[in-house]
């Protein structure tokens, strides 16, 4: 806490009524700095009074176990603090006491374990902060914080870290790091999104993550959000005040960091999103569609060359579409990410434990919107999660019927037969329907990113690293999506010049050089921004302040970035290293935004098709659209704007 006196006189600080002056010290610019501990939970009042003029501040107080806004904690929980060296826990809360451990850098470029922290190994690396070479040791704390592991690591500089001392092997700065993937939760994980990063620590960044920042152990970014900030907390209690925290990581990473700068403003400063996605319900519309796709070509109802599935697609490669298949469809199914995601990979939910309609019908269910029952509610027909996954009008391979890359045979085929999926999860010959009640809300609560709140204001330096081309890695993390967030951010906002988008090549040099570039380009833009007292709003001093080298463009090699502007369709000299292609909602029509989850209806005109349909085809389109096809031209439907940041479900039941 930061207090900011009137003069250089005694101030008098209580906590409840009791003096706690004690606990604060006098800093270079004249306030008082100090850390406030016992409070009480719920309310506390906290005063200040100095030279006749007095300050108050409520601080409510919360369980170190959480929760703060994130709302009801799921049940069963499973604990995996033994994966992380920590003692064993106990289910609901999973709480494990604090252990701090050393490691020193190599100087053949490995970390290795430290028992004291105080000798010096003939191999021990050296690190630069703030044009100071250190030694090369790093402090790690791990412990347990909103049910989740955390993690916090920083070069220990011989002391115990007090948040009232500078720490001299940190420069004031925090990377925050994020994981990747998405499933329904109800166990602790055993991963974070990494602390021990040479990128990072070599140059005097503390780094933090839990194991709810990561998305494959939690896929809900408003439960992320909330580790985040207690993590973050701690660290600031344990260290002192932060200059800016970047945000770091690739694929579900870089969901929670859109999603957590625009509904949780202030817990990240600065974005670096790798691999990135906007959020996970526009990742699950693809990975849907891609399943119904697949399903589809594998049918013999129809006959489409390699070419037309690529057409229909959309992606550069119809591989990508066969990759959402294979590695996320099953996100959606109460059980069979369970079953291949987490019970064979992860002990920590016992196979006994899993949903089962039949057998085990209150058992633990693994589909990715469990992790939003409490903003989207239960189905009581089903016990499922409100659905917000609908096709209902969309017209699949649109886009290859206008250019002629497809038949009208073919066209009719595909949208008759293409179905949806169940309540459950399950592929069904219908069209997938989503709930009213959770449309609203998921535009309501941002969690189909707007991009028009916190994001508004928060520098980005998008990663965008090529995987779109058949090859080793030819995956899900295709380049478009880079734009899709662009587009929504234009559409908020009227610009998007606070994201800057620079493309690599997939190799472990073109991505440790661009990593290395946006990392101190992000760390110049926030500084820039903090040093500008200037009148202009927030928004004009992202805009005016980046770096003047930093701007789109891409690595033609490790060693050679052009500045050029991203575009989509992709012109300029990035486009033909770096392909951008779309997928199945485009090709159907949809705008690049792709904010879309449910279209508005219009009725089927065949005046608006370039080809001719026969009586029978006609008939048969009228019976695969019987209320009409997307309107894209019209807001989709329960489409309302953000309630607005920081948002509490405490109250959800």
């Amino acid at each position: 806490m930061r207090i900011d006196p009137p003069n250089h006189g005694a101030v008098r600080v209580t906590a409840d009524g009791h003096i706690v002056s004690d606990r604060f010290t006098r800093q270079g610019d004249g306030s008082l700095l100090g850390l406030v501990t016992g409070l009480r939970p719920g309310e506390n009042l906290i005063s200040a009074t100095a030279g006749g003029q007095a300050a108050t501040l409520t601080v409510i107080d919360h369980p170190r176990s959480g929760p703060v806004f994130a709302g009801p904690q799921q049940h069963p929980f499973y604990c995996e603090t033994t994966a992380f060296g920590l003692s064993p826990s106990t289910q609901p809360l999973c709480s494990a006491p604090t252990v701090v451990s050393y490691e020193y850098r190599t100087t053949g470029g490995a970390y290795a374990p430290l028992a004291d922290p105080g000798t010096r190994p003939k191999d021990l690396a050296t690190a630069t902060v703030d044009g100071r070479t250190v030694p090369y040791v790093v402090r790690v704390e791990t412990g347990t914080i909103d049910r989740a592991v955390y993690q916090i690591a920083a070069l220990y500089d011989g002391s115990a870290p007090s948040p009232l001392r500078p720490d001299h092997g940190w420069n004031q700065r925090l990377v925050y790091t994020f994981g990747g993937g998405c499933n329904g939760g109800y166990h602790q994980g055993n991963t974070t999104g990494g602390v021990l990063n040479d990128l990072f620590l070599s140059q005097g960044y503390a780094v933090a993550s839990s194991s709810l920042n990561v998305l494959e152990n939690n896929c809900s970014t408003i439960l992320s959000a909330e580790a985040a900030m207690m993590v973050k907390e701690h660290f600031i209690n344990t260290y002192g005040p932060v200059a800016h925290t970047i945000g770091w990581g690739g694929s579900g990473g870089s969901i929670q960091q859109y999603d957590i700068a625009d509904a949780y403003p202030g817990i990240l400063d600065g974005i670096v999103p790798g691999f990135s996605f906007p959020d996970p319900f526009t990742v699950l519309n693809a990975a849907d569609d891609c399943r119904l796709l697949v399903n589809f070509f594998k049918g013999t109802e129809t006959d489409f060359t390699a070419a037309q599935r690529q057409a229909v697609a959309g992606f550069p490669s119809y591989g990508s579409c066969t990759s959402w298949d294979s590695s996320y469809a099953n996100r959606n199914t109460a059980s069979d990410s369970c079953n291949k995601e987490i019970a064979a990979d992860d002990s920590a939910i016992p196979p006994a434990a899993i949903w089962n309609r039949t057998s085990n019908p209150t058992g633990v269910k693994c589909a990715a919107a469990e992790q939003y029952a409490n903003q989207l509610g239960r189905d009581p027909r089903t016990g499922m999660v409100r659905s917000q996954l609908d096709n209902e009008g969309v017209q699949y391979g649109l886009a290859a019927l206008r250019h002629r890359q497809i038949t009208a045979a073919q066209f009719v085929a595909l949208n008759t037969a293409i179905g949806g999926f169940d309540a459950y999860g399950a592929p069904v010959p219908q069209r997938s329907k989503a709930h009213p009640k959770a449309l609203k809300a998921v535009y309501r609560d941002d969690i189909l990113v707007n991009g028009g709140l916190g994001l508004a204001t928060t520098p980005i330096i998008d990663q965008r690293v090529d995987l779109d081309l058949e090859g080793p890695l030819l995956d899900i993390h295709t380049t478009q999506w880079s734009s899709v967030m662009r587009a929504r951010l234009r559409q908020a906002n009227g610009t998007s010049a606070n994201q800057v988008i620079i493309d690599s090549q997939y190799t472990p040099e073109g991505m440790a050089a661009a990593n290395s570039f946006e990392l101190a380009a992000m760390d110049e833009w926030l500084t820039r921004i903090a040093a500008d007292h200037s009148t202009r709003s927030r928004q004009a001093k992202v805009t005016a302040d980046k770096p003047r080298d930093l701007g789109d463009g891409c690595y033609l090699s490790p060693t050679h970035r052009v500045q050029a502007p991203i575009t989509d369709p992709a012109t300029g000299p990035c486009a033909a290293q770096y392909p951008v292609g779309a997928d199945p909602r485009q090709q159907a029509g949809e705008p690049l935004a792709e904010n879309t989850l449910k279209c508005a209806l219009r009725p089927l005109d065949f005046a608006d098709y370039p080809v001719r349909f026969t009586r029978a085809q006609r008939a048969q389109l009228r019976r695969a659209f019987p209320t009409g096809v997307c309107d894209y031209g019209r807001p989709g439907v329960g489409q309302v704007r953000p309630a607005g940041t920081w948002l509490d479900y405490s109250q959800t039941r």
